[in-house]
């Protein structure tokens, strides 16, 4: 029999049981295109026309995005490459009632407009108080394209030239304070800056002195740098890039910069990260005197930086959480992570539990070791392990592979087993 007659067809494929959850969660052109693929293999005789159905729900994804779920096992907290900050269980249920219509902008009791997440905003200023004012914008780095395009544009932003950084994937701090149209004057050297080098170079035509947290490197030995408070006395606005998003001060990281001791220092502009040390969704946080927020937030490049209101709202339960996973996994006592290792390698041929120093990442505490324990094993486990499902990330040190259990919430730790059990096998 000529195969071709035997090629089911769409519309029966279509309608088939084992195709309505892609139906569903897909709709049907994607669905359909995946059919005609799967009916041109059974025409040149590479599938029975039998599972042409079951083949079309095997090759359609099992989800609406192509983004995987993993589970970092690498001991870096805030993995850049892995999305940074794990949003908490409140977050998450926030993001769910924010899909749908809201009243992001409404004012439910009079029934007029309202301004853009109130709630969010309240929320951020009820845990900074030394703050006037704030906005949420897309990133860290629109934060601070904002503030020096409304202070500085056309005029000079002050920086040291030890703090002139380069943040991920290539972009330069040089560069994005040229896109705002303001000019940059560098000031000191490298290793030392003092604070005779700003006054110097304040002027008529300074728009603003800005002071950059290095984050993910450090200059140490024969430095000096002038501090926030130095800076307020010279008469001109100070934009302090506090970097990782820490709210206030915490033991756990003491040279880490914080939003409220940069304001009650005199800073003018605060700028942070919100998906970071806030462990927040990707944010700018712009927080400083009522006056000056506001007129940031009426300058015009403020509306092309907002923030949507899944944002929005993922970022206010973040804010009012007990707790988020971020700061779960920096706490975590070294000993339960030994005994959760010492659970997971006694269920594995051939593993042992080593020393592992975890890391704080994203730009946050730099040079700071999380003390803690991991599973070593064979370092080729941990290509097999990305490829499973789900896929393990663990990292690869002195030529074996480390699986790190600090950012696996412990109910994972199963997922974890037999996925390294299956890399084994």
């Amino acid at each position: 029999m000529d195969p071709r007659r035997r090629v089911p067809r769409t519309d029966a494929l279509l309608a088939d049981p084992l195709l309505a959850p892609a139906l569903e969660r897909l709709g049907r052109e994607a669905v359909k295109a995946e059919v005609v693929r799967q009916q041109e293999r059974v025409r040149r005789g590479e599938l029975a026309p039998e599972a042409c159905a079951a083949a079309t729900a095997d090759a359609l994804p099992v989800s609406g995005t192509s983004l995987q779920q993993v589970i970092n096992a690498t001991g870096v907290v805030l993995h850049t490459n892995l999305g940074r900050a794990p949003l908490s269980a409140a977050a998450v249920e926030a993001l769910a009632t924010a899909a749908g219509s809201t009243d992001v902008e409404f004012d439910l009791a009079t029934g007029t407009r309202a301004r853009r997440g109130r709630g969010t905003l309240q929320a951020l200023l009820d845990r900074v108080p030394a703050a006037g004012a704030a906005l949420v914008l897309n990133n860290g780095a629109a934060a601070l394209v904002l503030a020096t395009t409304a202070l500085a544009a056309g005029r000079e932003v002050v920086v040291s030239r030890g703090e002139m950084v380069e943040i991920g994937d290539g972009f330069r701090l040089p560069d994005l304070i040229a896109s705002t149209g303001a000019r940059l004057r560098e000031v000191g050297t490298t290793n030392r800056t003092h604070l005779g080098d700003y006054a110097h170079a304040v002027g008529p035509e300074t728009g603003c002195i800005l002071k950059v947290h290095p984050s993910n490197f450090r200059v140490e030995g024969f430095t000096s740098s002038v501090e926030v408070a130095e800076l307020a006395g010279l008469g001109v606005p100070v934009v302090a890039d506090v970097g990782s998003g820490l709210l206030a001060p915490d033991p756990l990281l003491p040279d880490e910069p914080d939003v409220r001791t940069a304001l009650l220092a005199g800073a003018s502009v605060v700028t942070a990260s919100a998906d970071k040390l806030l462990g927040g969704p990707q944010a700018g946080l712009l927080l400083g005197p009522a006056d000056v927020v506001e007129r940031l937030r009426r300058h015009p490049l403020a509306r092309a930086l907002r923030v949507d209101k899944l944002t929005l709202a993922a970022l206010e339960a973040t804010l009012r959480a007990a707790d988020v996973p971020v700061w779960q996994a920096l706490r975590l006592p070294a000993e339960v992570l030994r005994e959760r290792s010492e659970r997971l390698a006694a269920a594995v041929p051939g593993a042992t539990v080593v020393p592992s120093a975890g890391a704080v990442g994203g730009g946050g505490g730099p040079g700071v070791e999380l003390p803690g324990w991991a599973v070593a094993l064979p370092p080729a486990v941990a290509e097999r392990l990305r490829h499973g499902s789900p896929p393990v990330v663990a990292r690869v040190e002195r030529d074996r592979c480390l699986v790190d259990l600090r950012c696996v919430p412990e109910t994972h730790d199963p997922a974890v087993l037999q996925a390294v059990l299956a890399a084994l096998s």
